[in-house]
Formats: structure tokens, C-alpha cells, sequence
């Protein structure tokens, strides 16, 4: 069956997007624990279907608007998880549950940039997949889309090219900031993210779904002046600055109940 649409939900701080076929669905990312029941209404009031239909959740990497959503999306519609082949969870050990934390507090700050208020965003950092893919697999039930590995915002993001409709979606590969793109704050590997822009260029998308934004083209001199703007070391987000970026946030939901 041939891919009829894709269709873009607007999640708390991310842009969700879902692949809609005659009689099935991909969803590119699972956006935040918030955003499920968003999906899911989406699919029942707006495609007028069961949510049963929802067969494949892709997981480009596990900071908590790409995966947060994940495994109660799985429980309320039986859909598969899929996500990179690794040796280890992203959040392994204390370390990793340190970073867990961080990255909840930086949903939260970015959520309060937006103007939008707190909510659970919780989800268990270590997720388990159905299936685990690598550079140039097939997304399962969906073999029209083929997986590309782009690491350099995390060691295993993935992006997901579909050569018919010359379409990409990237995740957080690529932001627009002022009208201008550039690449996320945390790199934890600079060379590899570099690598991975050269790898989207190489394939002349027509359209980039940005996980931030909206569906956009690149020319070749924006791929190069991305590329050549990246960080030459990695970026990422300290114990003190995670610890800095929750307290501001509970300032900011406790300023929110006591105004009037």
C-alpha cells in the first residue's frame, strides 16, 4: 500500500509526525508521555480510525519528546517500538539516570520558553524495543522507509529517508533558531554529527521534517555552512546545569499558581 500522507502533530515542545497508509500507520517518533492522548485522538476524530491501525512507533533516540510516549502508545494500541541497535541503553548506570533527570528538566525549561505549563512528562529511561535496527534497514511494516544512522546529538540517532516522496524526517539533526538553521545544543559527537549532515545532503531530500519546526528544503549551502558552524567539541548538558534548568522550572510553575 502506498503512503497517502504525513501528517504533523503539534506535541508539547516537538512537532510529532505520523505516516498515514490505506490501512496502517507509522508514527515518527513518539513525542512526549503528554502528547498520547493528542495521537490518539488524532487518529480516531481526525483519520476517522481505530487506533488499533497504529502498527510501528519509531524511536529516533531517547530524550523525552522523541521517546517519552513510547511504551503507552505500545500499551494502548499493541503497535511495535523500534530503535537503534546498541550495546547499552542511552541512560545506563548512575550516570545515565543522572542525565535522565537533566534531560526532563530541559523539556521542562523548553516547555516554559513556549509558554506552556507543567505536566507529566515522566517515562522509565530504559526502553525496551521490539526491534532494534541499524544504517539501511527497512522500518518494519513500512519497507518503503529506510533507516539512516546519524549520530552526533546522541551515539545512535537515527534519521528516516523515504526515496519515493524524496522526504526525511531528521528528529533534532537539524533546528531553526530565528529563522536560521543550526544545529541542537547537546553534540556529543561532533565529528559523527558532521558526517551524518553530509549523509542527508548526499541523498538531495526534497523536504526535511524538522522534529522543531516544519517541513523544510536545504540547499546544498545550508547543508555546508551547517556543517562548517558545528561544534568542534562535544556539548552537553552538566549534573549543575540540569540541576539549574529544574529549579528555574519549579520556580516558574510555582510563579504560575500564585498568580491570580
Amino acid at each position: 500500500m502506498s503512503l497517502v500522507d504525513i501528517v504533523a502533530i503539534e506535541g508539547y515542545i516537538q512537532t510529532t509526525y505520523m505516516a498515514v497508509y490505506p490501512d496502517k500507520l507509522l508514527l515518527l517518533d513518539s513525542g512526549c508521555r503528554c502528547d498520547v492522548d493528542k495521537i490518539l485522538a488524532y487518529i480516531t476524530d481526525n483519520l476517522k480510525r481505530p487506533v488499533e491501525q497504529l502498527k510501528t512507533v519509531m524511536v529516533t533516540h531517547m530524550h523525552p519528546d522523541h521517546a517519552g510516549g513510547a511504551k503507552l502508545l505500545q500499551q494502548k494500541t499493541g503497535c511495535q517500538i523500534v530503535t537503534a541497535m546498541s550495546e547499552k541503553p542511552w541512560y545506563h548506570g548512575i550516570l545515565g539516570r543522572i542525565s535522565h533527570l537533566n534531560d526532563l528538566g530541559l523539556t521542562y525549561y523548553v516547555a516554559s520558553r513556549q509558554g506552556k505549563s507543567m505536566t507529566n512528562v515522566w517515562y522509565h529511561p530504559i526502553l525496551k524495543a521490539d526491534i532494534t535496527v541499524q544504517d539501511g534497514d527497512r522500518v518494519p511494516n513500512f519497507d518503503d522507509w529506510i533507516v539512516l544512522e546519524t549520530p552526533g546529538h546522541t551515539d545512535r540517532d537515527l534519521s528516516l529517508w523515504h526515496p519515493q516522496s524524496k522526504q526525511a524526517y531528521t528528529a533534532d539533526l537539524i533546528l531553526i533558531i530565528k529563522n536560521r538553521f543550526v544545529s541542537p545544543y547537546l553534540i556529543t559527537l561532533p565529528d559523527a554529527y558532521r558526517a551524518s549532515l553530509d549523509k542527508v545532503k548526499a541523498l538531495q531530500p526534497d523536504t526535511l521534517l524538522l522534529a522543531h519546526d516544519k517541513r523544510v528544503k536545504l540547499s546544498d549551502k545550508d547543508f555546508e555552512k551547517l556543517i562548517e558552524r558545528a561544534p568542534n567539541e562535544p556539548r552537553k548538558t552538566t549534573l549543575q546545569n540540569g540541576f539549574k534548568l529544574m529549579l528555574a522550572q519549579v520556580k516558574f510553575a510555582r510563579k504560575r499558581v500564585d498568580t491570580p
